[in-house]
């Protein structure tokens, strides 16, 4: 698949990142529920990913952008992003990065993302063999399951979804994971993680109050 093929799929989710969340009530969305439920992708929880990867042969791939990547992540995942910072210079990409900062970025600390045209190149770089075992990841579990759809069509025969992302995650669920921060919390940023760090210290002085 190219990557004016895979731009159709997610053409609507460039702009605003948040728009990824309303991939439910897309045909491509029904799509990537169609390939989950036909059984060519094998849902697996948080909870059990660290055994899947250690008994099953399975490979971690993390399609996450290089920020939430540089926060946290598995060891021995291998990390293709989907998604990489738009660095267009152009007056209308200015214009939207100046719009999503100030509706987005802002907050949550995300940056203007396009389509990693490489993408696929790059697992394929990695993975050679179609018959390789992934377990595809990002961190709320949708731009995994894009990534899902464009190797299932490129012929990857064994392919694994972490549900819900790594967001859904807990401390315990992967033992080894690098970073300054935790992988639950990797797609926070901007004012919001401000918040989350003064409500973590809350709980902890909670805690200690008990």
């Amino acid at each position: 698949m190219g990557s004016a093929t895979l731009g159709v799929h997610i053409h609507h989710y460039l702009f605003h990142p948040t728009k990824l969340r309303t991939l439910n009530c897309t045909a491509s969305s029904a799509q990537q529920d169609e390939l989950l439920g036909s059984g060519k992708v094998r849902p697996i929880p948080a909870k059990d990913a660290a055994q899947v990867l250690r008994a099953e042969g399975y490979k971690l791939l993390d399609v996450r952008p290089a920020w939430e990547w540089d926060k946290a992540r598995v060891v021995g995942s291998v990390h293709v992003p989907l998604f990489v910072e738009d660095k267009g210079m152009d007056p209308v990409t200015l214009l939207k990065k100046w719009v999503h900062f100030g509706y987005i970025g802002l907050w949550t600390g995300q940056l203007l993302t396009t389509i990693n045209d490489q993408f696929l190149a790059q697992v394929q770089n990695a993975f050679a063999d179609k018959e390789s075992k992934l377990l595809v990841a990002c961190g709320e579990g949708l731009r995994s399951r894009i990534a899902l759809k464009v190797l299932e069509k490129d012929g990857y025969k064994n392919l694994a979804w972490l549900a819900g992302g790594f967001n859904r995650s807990k401390n315990s669920d992967f033992p080894e994971v690098e970073g300054s921060g935790k992988l639950q919390f990797a797609t926070i940023g901007g004012v919001s993680y401000l918040f989350l760090q003064l409500l973590l210290i809350l709980q902890v002085l909670g805690k200690d109050s008990d």
